[in-house]
C-alpha cells in the first residue's frame, strides 16, 4: 500500500461510519413516526372577514335557494315580493320610521321577517335600568326586554348544549306567539309571531348563524327551521353589520414580523444614543432664603478675589450716606475739619477717624478689617 492510500484510509472509514449513523437515524425516524394530514383553520379573508353571514349565504346558494347579503335594509328590493325572507342581523333600534312601516306592510302581505333584540353592548354592562323596547318590536307586541339567559337545545344524534345566551329576552303583551322558546315569566329567547299573512321571528341573538358557528350540525338544523316559512319560495335577504377589524388591530395581529424587528432596532439605536448616567448623587441642600447669608457669601467671594478696595468703598459710602441724612452740617465739611468734627461727635481718636476715611492701604488684610470695623462703629453711632 502506498503512502497516499495509507493517508486517506482513516478518512474513508470515518465517512462510512458517519453515513451508517445518518442512515440508521433516518430509518429510526421513519419507523417511529407516521405522516398524517391535519387541517388548520386560517383567519378569514376577503368578504368572510367582514360579512358575518357569508357562510349562511353560501350554504343557501349551494342548496339551490336564492340569497343576497348587504349592509343596508333597502326595502325597495323586497317590498313587492311577498314570498321573500329578510334576516336583520343589525340593531333594530336604528331603523327609521319609514323603514319600520315598509317592513310591517311587507310582512302583512306574506313576508317572513327574522330579527334579533338590540345588542347588549349598546346599554353597557352596568346599566341600572332595562333598555327601552325599539319601535319595531313594540309594534309587534313586545312590551319589555328581560335579562339574558340561555335555553337548552337538543338535536337528534348531537350532544345537548345551550343557545341564545348573548341577547335580551322579550316579554309579550296581549299577543300569543305561534312558537316560543324559553320561559314566559323570565322572558322568551325566541318567539314566532303572526302579522297579517306573514311571519315575524324575534330571537335573542344570531350567534349560531355566524361564519364560525354555522359549521355545527345543530346550528344548521336550527337555521333550517327558522327559515322554513318561505324557504325556497323567494329570495332570502341577509342584512348584516360590518365586523371588520381596524387597521391598527390588523397591524398588531398580523404585522408583527415587520414591526417587531423594527421596534428592536429602534430600541437598540436609542440605547446606543442615550446619555450615560453616573452614580447617584446626594440631593443638593435646600435653598437658603437669608439675605444676610447671601450678602456675606458675596463679600467673602469678592475678598478672596482681591476686591477688598471695592468692599471698603461700599462700607465708606454707606457711612457717608447716613451722615448726610443724620448730620448734614458735618457731612458738608471736608478734610481735617470733618475729621475733627466726627472725632468729637463719635468720641474717637483723631487718627482712628482719619484712617477710617482714607482709601489708601486697604489692600492689606489687617488694615482693611480695622477700617471697616471703625466705619461700621461710626455708622451705628449716628
Amino acid at each position: 500500500m502506498s503512502g497516499g492510500e495509507r493517508k486517506w484510509a482513516p478518512i474513508t472509514v470515518l465517512t462510512l461510519v458517519a453515513a451508517v449513523v445518518v442512515a440508521g437515524a433516518v430509518a429510526l425516524f421513519l419507523h417511529t413516526h407516521e405522516r398524517v394530514e391535519r387541517q388548520e383553520p386560517i383567519p378569514p379573508h376577503g368578504e368572510a372577514a367582514w360579512n358575518s353571514l357569508y357562510a349562511l349565504r353560501q350554504t343557501l346558494v349551494a342548496d339551490g335557494a336564492q340569497a343576497r347579503t348587504r349592509q343596508r335594509l333597502q326595502a325597495d328590493l323586497f317590498v313587492d315580493q311577498p314570498h321573500d325572507a329578510v334576516l336583520l342581523d343589525t340593531d333594530v333600534a336604528r331603523l327609521r320610521g319609514d323603514e319600520v312601516e315598509a317592513l310591517l306592510a311587507w310582512v302583512s302581505r306574506g313576508g317572513h321577517l327574522l330579527l334579533r333584540t338590540p345588542p347588549l353592548g349598546m346599554f353597557g354592562e352596568d346599566a341600572g335600568e332595562m333598555p327601552e323596547v325599539p319601535p319595531l318590536l313594540r309594534r309587534l307586541g313586545v312590551v319589555a326586554l328581560a335579562d339574558p339567559d340561555c335555553v337548552s337545545l337538543q338535536v337528534q344524534g348531537q350532544d345537548p348544549h345551550v343557545e341564545l345566551c348573548d341577547g335580551w329576552r322579550v316579554h309579550l303583551g296581549k299577543v300569543s306567539p305561534r312558537l316560543a322558546w324559553g320561559d314566559a315569566d323570565a322572558g322568551y329567547a325566541f318567539v314566532r309571531l303572526a302579522h297579517g299573512q306573514g311571519t315575524v321571528d324575534v330571537l335573542a341573538d344570531f350567534q349560531f348563524l355566524r361564519n364560525d358557528q354555522l359549521g355545527e350540525a345543530t346550528h344548521q338544523a336550527l337555521a333550517r327551521q327558522l327559515l322554513a316559512p318561505n324557504y325556497g319560495r323567494g329570495t332570502t335577504h341577509l342584512v348584516h353589520d360590518t365586523f371588520a377589524d381596524s387597521l391598527w388591530r390588523r397591524l398588531a395581529r398580523d404585522g408583527w414580523p415587520l414591526w417587531l424587528p423594527l421596534a428592536l432596532l429602534l430600541a437598540g439605536w436609542l440605547w446606543r444614543r442615550a446619555q450615560r448616567f453616573g452614580p447617584w448623587l446626594p440631593s443638593p441642600a435646600s435653598a437658603r432664603r437669608s439675605l444676610r447669608e447671601h450678602v456675606r457669601a458675596s463679600g467673602a467671594l469678592l475678598f478672596r478675589l482681591g476686591q477688598a478696595p471695592l468692599l471698603y468703598e461700599a462700607v465708606r459710602e454707606a457711612f457717608l450716606a447716613r451722615l448726610r441724612r443724620r448730620d448734614p452740617t458735618t457731612a458738608a465739611l471736608a478734610g481735617e475739619a470733618r475729621v475733627q468734627a466726627l472725632a468729637e461727635r463719635m468720641q474717637l481718636p483723631l487718627f482712628m477717624v482719619r484712617d477710617a476715611l482714607s482709601r489708601s492701604g486697604v489692600q492689606d488684610r489687617q488694615t482693611y478689617f480695622a477700617r471697616v470695623r471703625t466705619l461700621i462703629q461710626m455708622r451705628n453711632r449716628l
